[in-house]
């Protein structure tokens, strides 16, 4: 059975910051690309950030960040704990969502059609 388990939402007051994470298992977690999504109330799931299973290949690094991020969010993976991480700072209320993780044994697929989605968890951003 398949599992991804995110923890490490809450709340937060603007300009702060949270670090996500995504623990696996039911996957060979090293062979699989991994993101995550989020979605705020009214609003569809957007793309957050993705990592491929080998970070760097020969054009470099294979991670990716939605337009949104503007360098204040870092995702990164460790495969010795089958999990996936997203440092977020600089949090604004535009960043209130649920935060899903997602695996894909694709790097294109985790950001278009992921094979596994996690349960989410809350982060809100409030004064």
């Amino acid at each position: 059975q398949v599992q991804l388990v995110e923890s490490g939402g809450g709340l937060v007051q603007p300009g702060g910051s949270l670090r996500l994470s995504c623990v696996t298992s039911g996957i060979t977690f090293s062979n699989n690309a991994m993101g995550w999504f989020r979605q705020a109330p009214g609003k569809e799931r957007e793309f957050v950030a993705s990592i491929n299973y080998n970070i760097w290949n020969a054009h470099g690094p294979n991670i990716g960040y939605g337009d949104f991020v503007k360098g204040r969010f870092t995702i990164s993976r460790d495969n010795e704990k089958n999990a996936v991480f997203l440092q977020m700072n600089g949090l604004n209320a535009e960043d209130t969502a649920m935060y899903y993780c997602a695996a894909s044994r694709s790097y294109v697929g985790v950001r278009t059609s992921p094979e596994h989605w996690g349960q989410g968890t809350q982060v809100t951003v409030s004064s």
